[in-house]
C-alpha cells in the first residue's frame, strides 16, 4: 500500500481504467499534491483559466454556470474519488464559464498545468490515460443529453437515487434539482410520491 492513503484511492482509481507502472506512480508522488476544503469552498471561478486538474479523493462538488437570467445551474454534481475538472478548458488553457463548488469539506488531489504537461513528455500511460478520461466523460455527456431528452423528472431523479444514492443523501435539494431541470418544489413533489408509493428516498 502507498505511504500517501490520498494516493492510494487514486491509483486505485486510475487502475480501473488502465495499468500504472511503478514509474508513472513515482511522477504522481511527485506532481500531485493533497489540499483540503472546507465545505462552500469555490475551487474555480468562471472567467479564468483552470490551472489545476482536479481529483476528488473524498467529499461532494459540483460545477455549475450562470445563465442570462443569472440562474444558478447545476451541470454536474458527483463525489470521490474521480477527477473533476472544467477539463477542455484545462486541457486548452481557455477561459472556463464554469464555477467548481465543494459542497461538503473534500480532499482534493491537485496537478498543475505545467506539472501535467512535463509528465506527459515522459509518462508511459499518461497520454492513453487521458484519451481514455475524455472518452469517457463525452459518454457521461452523451448519456445525460438522452436522459433529458427521454426521461421523465421522475425517472432521472430515480435513476440518480439508483446510481448515486450518496449524492440523494449529502447534496442539497436545490442542487439536485437544478441538474435534474427541475424546480425545487417541483422534485420535493417527486420525492414524496416516491415516498408514498413505498419507494426508498434518502
Amino acid at each position: 500500500m502507498d505511504p500517501n492513503p490520498y494516493l492510494e484511492v487514486f491509483f486505485n482509481y486510475v487502475e480501473q481504467i488502465i495499468h500504472l507502472p511503478e514509474c508513472d506512480r513515482e511522477l504522481c508522488r511527485q506532481t500531485f499534491f493533497p489540499v483540503l476544503m472546507e465545505k462552500d469552498t469555490m475551487l474555480e471561478y468562471a472567467g479564468n483559466i483552470p490551472r489545476y486538474h482536479n481529483f476528488i479523493v473524498s467529499g461532494h462538488m459540483r460545477n455549475f454556470h450562470i445563465n442570462e437570467e443569472g440562474e444558478e445551474i447545476t451541470v454536474d454534481l458527483n463525489d470521490g474519488p474521480r477527477f473533476f475538472t472544467s477539463y477542455q478548458a484545462f486541457v486548452q488553457q481557455t477561459v472556463s464559464n464554469e464555477y467548481l463548488h465543494c459542497i461538503t469539506d473534500c480532499v482534493i488531489l491537485r496537478i498543475s498545468k505545467q506539472n501535467a504537461d512535463y509528465t506527459a513528455g515522459i509518462s508511459l500511460t499518461q497520454k492513453d490515460y487521458s484519451i481514455k478520461l475524455f472518452q469517457q466523460l463525452l459518454e457521461e455527456e452523451k448519456q445525460r443529453i438522452h436522459d433529458f431528452a427521454h426521461l421523465t423528472a421522475e425517472q432521472r431523479y430515480l435513476k440518480l437515487m439508483r446510481d448515486k444514492p450518496a449524492i440523494i443523501k449529502n447534496v442539497p435539494l436545490k442542487f439536485i434539482a437544478s441538474y435534474l431541470g427541475v424546480q425545487p418544489e417541483s422534485l420535493a413533489r417527486i420525492r414524496k410520491g416516491i415516498s408514498c408509493r413505498g419507494e426508498i428516498t434518502i
